[in-house]
């Protein structure tokens, strides 16, 4: 799964929208303001939040990720054809889903269903 994939997927999230806040080309997918993927301007893989640290170590201990540069540990970065497509689309899906829920309660109720 590559960049133009993904920001389609992404753009199918309830609430989602992309910036570029750094400038240079990136993608920065939010809801509620609050990021949930990034695609660098290298394009090169995408980053998306875990659950928690120990998520993230685990996943990359597996060899399914690499550590996100200039990230928070519980991100990780998947680099293009290191993972199966269905793996980037669920990972992409539990990072939405976990922002979201990090949401206020009064904009959670703003924001369509998420079939989880």
């Amino acid at each position: 799964m590559e960049r133009q994939a993904i920001n389609t997927l992404c753009a199918s999230f309830p609430g989602a929208e992309v910036s570029d806040p750094w400038g240079g080309g990136h993608d920065a997918w939010k809801v509620g303001g609050k990021m949930f993927a990034a695609i660098g301007a290298t394009g090169d893989g995408v980053s998306v939040k875990t659950a928690s640290t120990e998520t993230a170590h685990l996943i990359i201990e597996a060899g399914h990720a690499i550590k996100a540069p200039y990230f928070h540990r519980s991100w990780i970065k998947l680099p293009w054809g290191l993972v199966e497509d269905a793996e980037v689309e669920e990972r992409l899906r539990t990072s939405y889903a976990i922002i979201r829920a990090s949401l206020t309660k009064k904009l959670q109720a703003t924001l369509a269903p998420f079939p989880s």
